[in-house]
């Protein structure tokens, strides 16, 4: 009888946790469709949330795309064809980058670089209506015109290698994390130049920008340590110990917390920006590398690539609240509205 007592209250605990989860779920998922670039797949996948699963997979061209952006009206997704390796490492280098219709699900257009630029990250700046694409073997931030899909400018970053960017919230700035050389180009977007080159380390990954523009954040791929760099001058003006090595972050909608992917340990590290400090970390899946945070500020979405599952953290609870099987190395996170 106890053992028979043990199992029923086992299931009911279960039970209890599925629906609390899918309440979560269900909660958050009036914001839209969470859309995940998977490497291997070469597609870009469409999750509902509430359901927890992929309602639809495009194909973005047969050559793999790592990253996408989303215009804001939620109607259209940008996805640069990098090419079939990863940085700095011997591969195809592409050339184009995919619009694809969300409603339809479908590639309706294409940019063309021209050449073999390997364009990597996207980011829609709504204040100047223009689209930014690295385009690393360039040195450069090539500016599109999304209404025409015209290539109207470029800005230099002074760097090889230049992976990832993010955009101060007036749109001003422009940070790229340039891998190999290890440093941060700060740009004058619309000068049109760069005015600073930050040394981090001999090796970095990925960046954001704090909520109210005053530090950037890079991950140091050689010691657990995250660089967060004063926007004001423009230089490094701390170091936080990680458990692990750092990759992708995100901060928190109220701009208290800062969530960093840690691969190595699998976990996800919450630094508290006040003190500076890991405050806590959450488990999730193997290879955690870009997070999202929705609008809303009530969840997170990590791309787990190892795993080929998204982790969604409730961030009232600091806990997963539920893994979702996505694509084949899930990587680059988008949210259509």
């Amino acid at each position: 009888m106890k053992n028979q007592n043990l199992l029923r209250s086992a299931v009911v605990c279960a039970a209890m946790s599925v629906a609390a989860g899918l309440g979560y779920a269900q909660g958050h998922a009036k914001a839209g469709l969470l859309l995940t670039i998977n490497q291997k797949d070469a597609t870009m996948s469409l999750v509902d949330v509430g359901a927890g699963k992929v309602v639809a997979s495009v194909p973005v061209g047969g050559v793999t795309g790592h990253e996408v952006a989303v215009s804001p009206d939620g109607k259209l997704a940008y996805v640069p064809i990098y090419g079939n390796s990863g940085v700095s490492r011997a591969g195809t280098d592409g050339s184009e980058m995919a619009v694809i219709d969300i409603a339809s699900r479908k590639v309706v257009n294409k940019v063309d670089f021209g050449h073999g630029v390997r364009p990597h990250c996207a980011v829609y700046d709504k204040n100047s209506g223009m689209l930014y694409v690295t385009t690393e073997l360039d040195k450069s931030v090539s500016i599109i015109d999304p209404k025409t899909l015209k290539i109207v400018g470029s800005v230099p970053t002074g760097q090889e290698q230049s992976h990832m960017l993010a955009l101060s919230h007036d749109g001003l700035h422009g940070y790229t994390a340039n891998v190999g050389p290890g440093t941060v180009s700060v740009l004058d977007m619309k000068a049109r130049k760069t005015v600073a080159i930050i040394p981090i380390s001999e090796n970095t990954q990925r960046i954001a920008v704090s909520r109210d523009d005053s530090m950037v954040f890079t991950a140091d791929q050689k010691k657990p340590q995250l660089a967060v760099i004063d926007t004001a001058t423009n230089k490094v003006k701390t170091w936080v110990p990680l458990p692990g090595k750092g990759y992708g972050t995100a901060p928190t909608v109220d701009g208290r917390w800062l969530l960093v992917t840690l691969r190595d340990v699998k976990q996800v590290a919450v630094v508290d920006l006040k003190t500076m400090k890991v405050a806590q970390t959450i488990d999730v899946p193997g290879g955690p590398s870009e997070v999202l945070v929705s609008d809303d500020g009530k969840s997170a979405y990590v791309a787990c690539n190892f795993a080929d599952q998204v982790a969604m953290i409730d961030l009232k609870t600091m806990k997963v609240a539920r893994l979702i099987d996505a694509g084949k190395f899930t990587d680059g996170l988008g949210w259509a509205r």
